[in-house]
């Protein structure tokens, strides 16, 4: 009896732990939002609030709705994603020189951002009705390959190397985690490098020269390297213990570009310093190994997938950025998760939270394969 009491208890602080985790980010997110505001409630602070309601809200929604709804839904999920790329793609509002959203009158929504989740959910609905056995045979990887590959290739389009790249590193990691044989994995990285120079030729120009000023930033310092130096220069000014609230003059003065989207890491490490930026990649690195710890607690597949697909989602997500703004990695507009200003991305990091919580009370429940 005490055995079973406390075995409640540890399995209650595991999502009590993840709750209070995801609680820090979002109230970072807001304190961040009137920082970059100078300490006023304008526009971008208030939306940020409307958007963190919501956000509250849709995390109920998805904890509470049926799981085996989504489970038995998960295809159709990702193909009505699917659709709303492709109307993206023929009808979709265009700004900044890409055309990634839809228009609704009241809000723009990126497509692009919710199929980072429609993906784990058919991939996971794929391996979880597969057995063991066919996993290893070649011929039962060209559906879930295809299911990768068609969204990548129209989000792509868009432009958007950044959500592409992100989809594609979560679809591998599934694979992997999946049982896919090694070789695959192999033969995907020879083809890669193989096919550099034919990537190359098909990226726009301003990937192009994203990739070469990740190289040498100096070379453009007022044009493409701009964004990086200024970051870098945020970066390395914050110090040990950072300037203090308001007090980042990259941030106050507008000198960092995307202060609130791509390169929020930058004006919080202005400000707050490397203690800061620490304890936040501790946050990052505790809810990452929460979500692999309910993991190994789940009895289907279908939940384990979903689980290590949503942590290696906020992993490829916070390691991407942080590599970018610090000049590691080329800038391909990739958000840190739910640091970063709201939207589709914040949404759609909500409803992972949701349906995470959702598995969390659902883990020891055993569902049918083919359903």
């Amino acid at each position: 009896m005490m055995n079973s009491k406390y075995l409640i208890k540890k399995n209650l602080f595991l999502i009590k732990f993840f709750i209070i985790l995801v609680i820090i980010l979002i109230f970072k997110n807001l304190l961040a939002m009137l920082s970059i505001a100078g300490g006023v409630l304008d526009s971008l602070v208030t939306k940020q609030i409307i958007i963190t309601s919501i956000s509250f809200l849709i995390i109920f929604i998805f904890s509470i709705i049926n799981i085996n709804f989504i489970f038995t839904n998960s295809y159709y999920i990702y193909f009505f994603i699917l659709l709303t790329l492709l109307i993206t793609n023929f009808m979709g509002y265009k700004a900044m020189g890409a055309k990634r959203w839809i228009n609704l009158g009241f809000i723009n929504i990126q497509p692009s951002e919710f199929m980072k989740i429609g993906i784990i959910l058919a991939l996971a609905k794929f391996f979880h009705n597969c057995h063991v056995n066919d996993i290893k045979k070649n011929r039962y990887l060209i559906f879930p390959i295809a299911l990768v590959l068609l969204p990548s290739t129209i989000i792509l389009k868009q432009p958007n190397l950044g959500t592409s790249i992100i989809i594609i590193l979560t679809a591998i990691t599934i694979f992997f985690i999946s049982g896919v044989k090694i070789r695959l994995f192999v033969y995907l990285f020879i083809s890669s490098i193989i096919s550099l120079p034919v990537i190359w030729r098909f990226l726009h120009n301003y990937q192009k020269t994203r990739i070469l000023t990740f190289l040498n930033p100096q070379t453009d310092t007022l044009g493409a390297g701009y964004n990086i130096i200024q970051s870098i220069i945020s970066i390395g000014s914050g110090g040990t213990f950072g300037k203090g609230f308001l007090k980042g003059s990259q941030n106050q003065l507008d000198f960092l570009p995307e202060n609130h989207t791509d390169f929020i890491f930058g004006s919080i490490a202005e400000e707050g310093g490397f203690i800061v930026c620490l304890t936040l990649l501790c946050v990052y690195i505790l809810l990452i190994l929460t979500l692999y710890l309910l993991a190994l607690q789940c009895y289907s597949q279908f939940y384990r997938i979903y689980v290590l697909g949503f942590a290696s989602l906020i992993f490829f997500h916070v390691l991407i950025n942080i590599g970018m703004i610090s000049g590691l990695l080329p800038v391909v507009g990739v958000p840190l998760p739910i640091l970063s200003y709201g939207g589709s991305n914040y949404l759609t990091m909500m409803i992972g939270v949701g349906l995470t919580i959702n598995i969390f009370f659902n883990k020891h429940q055993i569902l049918v394969k083919g359903t």
